[in-house]
């Protein structure tokens, strides 16, 4: 750790931080994109939705689902009390359906602990279901403004590409580093500038700095199987296990399912299984 906080002293000298904050901003003030889901918007039901669908999934399939999903669901009382399939029918091709329960899981204890109102504490935010270390620091920067280290695969990359810094540098310091380089009292807006920053000028092609880990190849995965499954009864509420069984047939069926049902994503009633 010592060693660490003198290398980052050494390479980090107020000047160069200046300097860094001058240019991100700088090219975001004249090039922001404004288009984004809940950019410019510090509602925290909008937030919450957006947050939780941009992981691990690409921003150009995020905003149609975005904008349909806060029509038909506008709070967080209509997220909690929606039943499963609507919930998950406006989920439906976001992938990760576990998510879209999550999700609804918090809006819950939100509503039910909290009372409606989302915590500014990033330790409890961390007890949400699905909220990790990233989204717990980007709910306080983007809904309250509060400066935390939000440290996604595109603000990694800036960091790299810019500043020097290692690629295989832990999570925990890289949240030291963006404390250290970005002005605190525009936890919002400097936030945005790293994202966009990251995915319009220091992108992975013009950098080659490739994100940490990699998922396997999604064609004929458990990932897939699972997401047939899942949009097979989502359409057709419910079917036998034979049936799903000869409709999507794969040496890992049964683990698929089990993990379904234990994940309570679908149940089992008899010798049927159904989203609810």
């Amino acid at each position: 750790m010592k060693n660490f906080k003198n290398h980052i002293q050494n390479l980090l000298t107020p000047a160069r931080i200046i300097a860094f904050q001058n240019k991100i901003l700088q090219r975001y003030d004249e090039n922001k994109r404004e288009w984004l889901p809940r950019r410019d918007s510090f509602d925290q039901y909008k937030v919450l939705v957006s947050e939780t669908m941009l992981q691990q999934t690409q921003v150009d399939r995020v905003i149609p689902k975005f904008q349909d999903f806060i029509e038909q669901l506008p709070s967080l009382q209509d997220l909690a009390q929606t039943d499963k399939t609507t919930l998950l029918r406006l989920w439906s091709w976001l992938w990760f359906n576990s998510r879209a329960i999550r999700l609804q899981q918090s809006a819950q204890i939100i509503i039910d602990t909290y009372h409606g109102v989302l915590p500014k504490e990033r330790e409890i935010l961390r007890r949400l279901p699905w909220i990790w270390s990233y989204c717990s620091a980007s709910l306080l920067a983007f809904v309250y403004n509060i400066d935390a280290p939000v440290v996604d695969t595109n603000i990694r990359r800036v960091f790299i590409a810019e500043l020097g810094i290692e690629q295989t540098m832990p999570l925990k310091w890289l949240e030291t580093v963006a404390l250290l380089v970005s002005p605190s009292w525009k936890a919002n807006d400097r936030n945005n500038a790293l994202m966009d920053y990251g995915a319009c000028v220091a992108t992975v092609a013009a950098t080659w700095i490739k994100p940490r880990s990699k998922q396997s190849p999604f064609a004929w995965s458990n990932r897939q199987i699972r997401w047939r499954i899942m949009k097979y009864l989502i359409e057709h509420n419910n079917a036998t296990y034979k049936q799903l069984s000869m409709l999507f047939m794969h040496k890992n069926f049964d683990t698929i399912v089990q993990q379904l049902l234990v994940e309570w994503l679908i149940v089992k009633k008899w010798n049927h299984l159904s989203i609810e």
